[in-house]
């Protein structure tokens, strides 16, 4: 018997009425870069089991780590000693009923297969063309995927989803103030994909060596993808019925027809993009994935549920479980009319933006935010990139950026990295009257 029926089974036969069994293999290589040289090789191979039981409205969810599967028995017994002294859950609702798994295909490249074991001369490639531009050095990673998940639910579910991916970042440096860095991601091995983050990041680093410091106000923003899609996180996980039950949300206050940015702005959650790798044809509930838009030309347009969360708001889940938190799995913006440069011509008295950090909320239900900016950042004036700037801090709304958004480019880009949780697909966004503050240490 496989592994998950069979952990399935015993979860059953010890009293649980309701339960969900994950098993996940996985091989990978994460390959790291040093002063322009790979440095560290590691290679993993795992099998890891989660579990998802109920016992009389209680709700237990537990991880079994490693290559033995022998320790679910010992976690099954530990769970059920303490069923007892737990109160019901305020979230509980029965499993859904099993949807047929979306087949997507061509989720699996065996290209990848072959450099996981020995992936050095996919980072030398990298190493290469970012030193075609005048840079000193770079540091980065590049991670190879190949993993099979199975699931089986007490509600008579069975389906196994097979991916592999490669995700990439870099950052390159350029005399004493240059950097630049750059992201990509891919369930296929795209070589293509890493040159153009590679001269992406480092173009940033030498058009950044020279800085001048400017004062903090009201800017317009030119945000590169991976600034919006680091904010594009939190509002992926604003949309979601958990973090609204929880006061976690800006949207808190709206509902699904209300009007929440510009109308040039949608926001889709795609989990059947073969080219992105968050793409599956089932949820962790066993509920079929649907391609559905999370706001469509400035209209909240869904609500992201699993089953408990459907049950608080008196609707259906929307195949996006997570068995705590509702999640998207890829998030992808739908491009604008604009070329970077036709944006930059558009802006009076703005910045461009590389790239951000230490992303923190001073209120969620407000949105109120700050974020670093970093790497590069160029002044823009009368339509011209005058000067590259030196750090600022991003402190607004949340709210205001999404309302403010006037313009995006065509061209969008696969990036992830980890302040990217989810593999997004973005253009480069003009956002208007933006406050900034003061970076400080």
């Amino acid at each position: 018997m496989e592994i998950h029926k069979r952990i399935l089974k015993e979860a059953l036969d010890k009293g649980f009425q309701e339960a969900i069994v994950r098993v996940l293999e996985s091989e990978r290589t994460m390959t790291k870069i040093a002063n322009s040289e790979p440095s560290v090789v590691q290679h993993w191979r795992s099998l890891d089991i989660g579990l998802y039981l109920v016992k009389d409205k209680r709700i237990f969810i537990a991880e079994v780590r490693g290559l033995d599967p022998s320790g679910t028995e010992y976690t099954l017994n530990q769970l059920l000693s303490i069923a007892g002294k737990l109160r019901e859950s305020e979230l509980y609702a029965p499993l859904p009923e099993p949807g047929k798994p979306v087949e997507i295909g061509n989720l699996v490249d065996t290209n990848i297969d072959k450099y996981i074991e020995d992936p050095s001369s996919l980072a030398e490639e990298i190493i290469s063309t970012a030193h075609e531009e005048r840079i000193d050095y770079i540091a980065g990673m590049i991670d190879l995927k190949h993993e099979k998940e199975y699931i089986a639910s007490s509600k008579g579910f069975e389906g196994m989803h097979e991916y592999t991916s490669m995700e990439s970042y870099i950052r390159a440096f350029a005399g004493e103030e240059g950097s630049g860095q750059w992201s990509t991601c891919s369930t296929k091995l795209r070589r293509d994909k890493l040159a153009e983050m590679a001269r992406i990041a480092a173009r940033y680093a030498v058009d950044s060596k020279s800085r001048v410091d400017i004062e903090p106000g009201i800017y317009d923003l030119i945000l590169s993808p991976m600034v919006f899609g680091n904010l594009l996180d939190y509002i992926s996980y604003m949309a979601s019925g958990f973090s609204i039950l929880t006061g976690m949300s800006m949207f808190i206050k709206n509902k699904p027809g209300d009007k929440v940015a510009s109308e040039k702005f949608t926001l889709i959650d795609n989990p059947h993009e073969p080219e992105l790798p968050g793409s599956r044809g089932f949820d962790l509930e066993g509920v079929s994935t649907t391609r559905k838009p999370i706001i469509e030309k400035g209209i909240l347009a869904t609500i992201l549920h699993n089953s408990k969360t459907a049950a608080k708001f008196n609707t259906a889940t929307t195949g996006n479980a997570g068995w705590i938190s509702p999640e998207p799995w890829n998030l992808i913006v739908e491009p604008g009319d604009y070329r970077l440069e036709e944006l930059i011509s558009e802006v009076k008295k703005g910045i461009l933006i590389n790239n951000n950090w230490y992303t923190r909320f001073q209120n969620y239900v407000e949105g109120e935010f700050s974020t670093i900016t970093r790497d590069a950042l160029f002044l823009i004036e009368n339509g011209e990139i005058k000067t590259a700037v030196r750090k600022i801090r991003i402190a607004d709304k949340l709210g205001n950026i999404l309302r403010n958004i006037d313009g995006l480019t065509r061209e969008r880009y696969d990036v992830k990295w980890w302040e990217i949780g989810y593999p997004t697909r973005a253009p480069y966004i003009l956002v208007r009257g933006v406050n900034t503050s003061k970076h400080t240490i």
